[in-house]
């Protein structure tokens, strides 16, 4: 569940963006749409916990996020968010596996081989278990992030332009994916997009879609 009202963010010298108030329940679909620049990522980042709202409140899953103090912030989004970035963020120095394992050290978890082991079944990452984000596809990091994203089972998932640089094909296996990865999880799925072929591929009863921000004067 997610809910924002009265929410507004101030960059540093610009004028405020000022966001539509949300509500979409658990298990729900978001589609951020409009054009880049217009604060879907900021969005994001805010009902992430990665920003604090200047003005009101972003509430997901009963929780406050801008109430948080830091420490408690980043330990509540590594268990409750999966983020998958429009940039992927993979360390270069490790393997997938190893990549994997990163998200049970953010939790202050310890390593569960088996969890890492059934994500990259699921999604078909087994093989490339050893490989490094230097030896993979654009498609097979992107693949990744997802199996890192999902990994301590979500109840949401954000996605920032995830088809942004996909051929066809390869954007409808995406939006495939996330929309089945959400289901299984029962998470609420949050896709910020300015890609037509994304608003195509979910249907307008399943989603909520607007123009997300709105410059105002401060």
């Amino acid at each position: 569940m997610i809910q924002s009202r009265g929410l507004r963010f101030a960059y540093p010298g610009a004028e405020p963006l000022c966001f539509a108030d949300v509500s979409v329940a658990q298990g729900g679909t978001l589609l951020l749409r409009g054009p880049s620049g217009s604060g879907k990522s900021t969005w994001l980042a805010l009902a992430s916990g990665l920003l604090t709202p200047t003005e009101g409140e972003v509430v997901v899953g009963g929780q406050s996020v801008g109430v948080l103090a830091a420490a408690a912030r980043d330990a509540w989004r590594a268990r409750h968010i999966g983020f998958l970035p429009q940039k992927l963020h993979l360390s270069e120095a490790l393997s997938v596996t190893d990549n994997l394992g990163l998200v049970f050290f953010a939790a202050g978890l310890p390593v569960d081989k088996a969890a890492v082991a059934r994500a990259l079944q699921a999604l078909d990452l087994a093989p490339l278990a050893a490989r490094k984000p230097a030896q993979l596809s654009g498609g097979q990091a992107q693949r990744v992030a997802l199996a890192r994203a999902l990994l301590l089972r979500p109840s949401v998932i954000l996605a920032d332009e995830p088809t942004a640089s996909l051929d066809d094909a390869a954007c409808a296996a995406a939006v495939d994916l996330l929309r089945g990865c959400a289901s299984e999880l029962n998470a609420t799925l949050v896709i910020a997009t300015h890609d037509a072929r994304v608003v195509q591929a979910l249907p307008q009863a399943s989603v909520l879609a607007f123009d997300i921000a709105v410059p105002v004067a401060a």
